[in-house]
């Protein structure tokens, strides 16, 4: 039976918890240092918390260490993980091959460009259990990994935000701003304004968010992903708000348990619990930038969200008529005081504003938006209502368990356990009263889903002896410890002197620009490289992002798949408003896009 792992984001002790209770099976979170998201770090004491309430569920917790590393963090990062197994963390998401055998279980993070069989066949090789694909695959790719090496967990992102250039390979960020993706400081350059010229320096298109992509919604798709053989299904969000990670996690969770109630012989959930929600999960009412399937059934048009960057909600209606103060809407949506709402202007600029006031279907705004004309078509990007629902407790999760009462010959056993006990014979039935004492479980994470007790049991038992054998049975698994422990694992911890024989084969298979985030010596000896070769740490000429949208495409230009002859005159460029140029490459052979800095 093939057991399926929903992993949710967690920015801090708070959203981990939300993501358990409303049904994820792992929980991935950053450190203090060293993820890739230096603004989701939390202290180890936090990771503690969070694995002492996850492991009870069976949910595991992932430490995000995923940045590329430098000598004088070595000591540093070797630190924290020791730290990190010793409050049970079931694994560690690297990129920097100087972790390769720093903890007992490591995955391979995105970060290490996760595209063929060859690569994650390499990574496997080395003793990474599991491998995190790129975002940009499709359903046929992903089945050709699984097919060629089916012993290795694969990991597919299936909701969120998008990088357009493909993970780990972007320098971008680094390049303009001295922040690097590498090193957990992305500063999101793929979501500014750019002009699109051509070689004669004609401008095609005019400050437009033209590398802006689209959010990630596979929700719809996960059995074709389950059936290409990925086993578990990652949200994106490690900046992500609580309300965020409530709403997607019970969304995705509630699919997953559909499709293996239709397949109950095939697959189930690899953590335990039933979650119960006080909301409906609706993904449109959560921050999102439009959704696509990106590149799940291979190039599609409109991935892309060139007019804003900006979180844009659901489609609510269309204005219908405007007065001085107010408007009403066309639509069956309703509305609340405080609502976020914006539209697109005749600029095809994204205009928002906030409802002052709400009388049915019309609207006060606070201040009317310049832009608002009948038949404009309207979004809410912040629900007031929804917000409320998931700013309570909107989720239970309980472990369901059977309790068995049997009768032995000096006293009784529940569940296992022996009680000294006498026999008395009930004078009255007793069955009731014991199932309703057996069962007070309160504030545990349990819950009883039926009693078990022999049709002649014909016993009484005092509620304080009734009482003592349900505390016994609760300290008992509470007890029970879930996974390895650190004194259990015997591990090779990361340290300056262990030696790395040269990987050949990476070398000869994964050139530029992989290899060029080689920035510390141990990283340096396991590559076989003659220097430090990372872009932080020296710069490049190589393209400064490797993306598989391609704007030719997604203008309707691509002649191999179709689109019109272009008018233009390559090479194309972006240009900032500053007036920085980015050449663009279009390597039509391998349908990608490369970006560099002119």
């Amino acid at each position: 039976m093939k057991a399926l792992e929903l992993l949710s984001p967690a920015k801090n002790l708070a959203c981990g918890i939300a993501a358990i209770d409303h049904g994820a099976d792992a929980v991935y979170i950053g450190a203090s240092r060293f993820g890739a998201r230096v603004a989701a770090g939390n202290s180890v004491e936090d990771i503690h918390r969070l694995c002492d309430y996850a492991h009870p569920f069976g949910v595991k917790v992932y430490v995000t260490v995923n940045t590329i590393l430098y000598d004088d963090e070595l000591e540093a990062t070797r630190q924290l993980l020791q730290e990190l197994q010793a409050v049970g963390v079931d694994a560690i998401l690297v990129q920097d091959m100087a972790l390769l055998h720093s903890f007992p279980i490591i995955h391979a993070s995105t970060q290490t460009d996760n595209r063929t069989p060859e690569k994650v066949r390499w990574l496997r090789d080395l003793g990474f259990s599991r491998v995190v694909l790129a975002r940009e695959l499709s359903v046929e790719e992903i089945a050709a990994i699984h097919r060629e090496v089916p012993d290795v967990e694969l990991e597919v992102f299936v909701h969120g935000a998008l990088c357009v250039s493909y993970s780990g390979i972007c320098y971008a960020s680094q390049h303009c701003f001295g922040r690097s993706a590498n090193r957990g400081a992305c500063a999101q350059f793929c979501r500014m304004k750019f002009s699109l010229v051509d070689a004669e320096g004609r401008e095609v298109e005019h400050d437009r968010h033209l590398l802006s992509l689209k959010d990630m919604n596979q929700r719809d798709h996960l059995e074709e992903l389950i059936e290409a053989g990925a086993t578990s299904f990652k949200i994106e969000g490690r900046l992500k708000d609580v309300s965020y990670v409530k709403n997607v996690t019970a969304a995705y969770s509630q699919r997953l348990n559909q499709i293996i109630r239709q397949h109950p012989d095939q697959y189930c959930r690899s953590s335990k619990g039933v979650c119960h929600y006080t909301f409906t999960p609706d993904l449109n009412r959560t921050f999102n930038r439009g959704y696509t399937t990106y590149f799940l059934h291979g190039r599609q048009p409109d991935i892309a969200s060139f007019d804003t960057p900006k979180a844009i909600g659901a489609f609510v209606g269309t204005v219908k008529e405007i007065r001085d103060d107010s408007f009403n809407v066309a639509g069956t949506a309703s509305f609340a005081n405080g609502d976020g709402l914006c539209f697109f202007n005749e600029e095809r600029q994204l205009e928002g504003f906030r409802a002052n006031r709400v009388v049915g279907n019309r609207i006060y705004p606070y201040r009317m938006p310049q832009g608002l004309r009948p038949g404009v078509r309207l979004y809410r990007n912040s629900d007031q209502e929804f917000d409320r629902l998931l700013s309570r407790p909107s989720a239970e999760r309980r472990i369901p368990i059977r309790l068995s009462l049997r009768a032995v010959a000096d006293g009784f056993e529940l569940n296992g356990i022996h009680f000294s006990a006498e026999h008395q014979t009930a004078q009255k039935p007793q069955r009731e009263n014991i199932i309703r004492q057996l069962t007070k479980l309160g504030d545990t994470i349990y819950t009883c889903e039926e009693v078990d007790i022999p049709d002649d049991f014909n016993y009484f038992i005092p509620n304080s002896v009734l009482s003592e054998m349900r505390r016994s049975l609760m300290e008992k698994m509470r007890n029970e410890k879930y996974g390895m422990r650190s004194k259990d694992i015997q591990t090779s911890p990361c340290s300056a002197n262990r030696g790395y024989q040269h990987s050949s084969f990476l070398t000869s298979h994964f050139s530029y620009p992989y290899l060029s985030n080689i920035s510390n010596r141990l990283s340096q000896q396991f590559y076989g490289a003659e220097e430090l070769t990372a872009y932080e740490l020296k710069g490049g000429s190589g393209p400064i992002m490797q993306c598989r949208h391609c704007i030719r495409y997604a203008l309707g230009y691509c002649v191999k798949h179709g689109g019109k002859r272009p008018t233009w005159h390559e090479p194309l460029s972006l240009v900032l408003g500053d007036g920085r140029r980015f050449r663009l490459e279009f390597d039509c052979q391998h349908c990608q896009m490369n970006v560099y800095a002119s």
